[in-house]
């Protein structure tokens, strides 16, 4: 069964990794002020740059790196009309190393890196060459780092919170309460939150933090029913992911007195994953986002086609870059990589689905709102396939 289930009855020693591998080393930014991007030769190979955790002492980094790797190779294979000259640095998923990768990628030529992983490398990353006018395209998921020449790719809270949070009201679940973790990526994920209820006319029903522990967890239930009763919330979004504390709440907070049949649960992480989570009788109707599952599912058939197994969740990250490179590089402009190409309105198309930068330097992705029945994943709003559309 689900490990994490034995936390209802063990020491507060085991949900400490909550958010600690989805969040990226989330860190303090050095604001950068540049951005503008070097310019190409239309008719040459684009040289970029790809900054990966080669090297790292971590197994799981390790894989990433290799299935990212593969991933831009895909990416780059299906261009048409465009050549890019792939060009693989190695970071072992430290800053000082990524930083030092990335002023040798722009020695050797680099128009754009695409990379590293870590939010604190990406920044080391593009404080390095801002004074040389490269964009940096990080994995990260950290909106704190984004702006300048730095541009996040990893799905945001806020692209989470703000999908949820419309499709919620428009099925008139729009008095909303905030469950989450006392730290800073829960923090960030209430902000995330409460400016998605603000943006889409819902009620803020009321906001209860909790201290990172079991402890923490069991001891803010009470709160969280006499807050949900007082304000009358219909909805409650839960920071918390499927490696720590949301199936000690989906028991929990049931048993209490908030019932799925008069309260909808909604998550700001994947429910989905691993997949014995979907066993977890609290989280059957609970709604949560996910990127496009078609367009994952022809990338991981793809992948494992070509290489033999199942890619690493992030790995289409680095298709996606790759992608955005490749679809700018076609106009054959000279400022294709410029910060206006990048942030252009109409978006890019990616394997997890359409995707857009922000002039902010943080990403728009279109995500689909899917819930579990019976053990099983079940789409309830399709992502968008555009922008302007249903779904933003």
């Amino acid at each position: 069964m689900f490990a994490v289930l034995s936390l209802v009855r063990k020491p507060a020693t085991r949900i400490a990794a909550l958010f600690a591998f989805v969040w990226l080393a989330a860190c303090q930014p050095v604001a950068t002020t540049t951005g503008g991007g070097q310019p190409i030769a239309p008719s040459a190979p684009v040289p970029v740059a790809l900054l990966l955790p080669h090297g790292s002492g971590v197994p799981q980094e390790q894989k990433l790196a290799r299935d990212m790797e593969n991933a831009a190779r895909l990416a780059v294979a299906d261009l048409g009309g465009v050549q890019i000259d792939l060009r693989v640095y190695g970071t072992a998923g430290q800053a000082a190393q990524a930083r030092t990768a990335a002023m040798n990628a722009v020695a050797d030529g680099a128009r754009i890196i695409i990379g590293p992983l870590h939010a604190e490398s990406a920044n080391a990353v593009a404080v390095a060459v801002a004074g040389s006018n490269v964009n940096v395209l990080t994995f990260s998921n950290n909106p704190t780092i984004a702006g300048g020449n730095l541009f996040v790719l990893g799905q945001t809270f806020d692209n989470t919170a703000d999908r949820l949070v419309s499709f919620a009201t428009r099925q008139g679940k729009s008095r909303i309460m905030s469950v989450y973790s006392d730290n800073l990526s829960g923090q960030l994920g209430r902000q995330a939150i409460e400016q998605a209820i603000a943006r889409h006319g819902g009620t803020q029903a009321g906001s209860v933090g909790y201290e990172f522990s079991q402890d923490g967890v069991v001891a803010a239930v009470p709160q969280i029913r006499m807050a949900a009763t007082q304000n009358g919330a219909d909805a409650i979004f839960l920071t918390a992911n499927t490696a720590g504390a949301l199936p000690l709440f989906s028991q929990m907070l049931p048993e209490a007195g908030l019932s799925p049949d008069t309260v909808q649960y909604m998550g700001l992480s994947r429910w989905d994953t691993p997949p014995q989570t979907l066993e977890l009788p609290g989280v059957q109707g609970g709604w949560f986002a996910l990127p496009d599952p078609q367009r994952s599912a022809q990338f991981r058939q793809r992948f494992e086609a070509a290489y033999g197994e199942r890619p690493h969740d992030l790995a289409g990250l680095s298709y996606d870059g790759i992608a955005a490179v490749g679809a700018l590089a076609q106009t054959r402009q000279r400022d294709a990589l410029t910060r206006e190409a990048l942030t252009q309105s109409a978006g890019f198309q990616g394997v997890n689905g359409v995707f857009r930068f922000r002039p902010d330097g943080t990403n728009e992705r279109g995500l689909a709102v899917a819930t579990i029945r019976q053990n099983q994943v079940v789409v309830i709003d399709p992502a968008p396939r555009s922008f302007g559309g249903a779904g933003f």
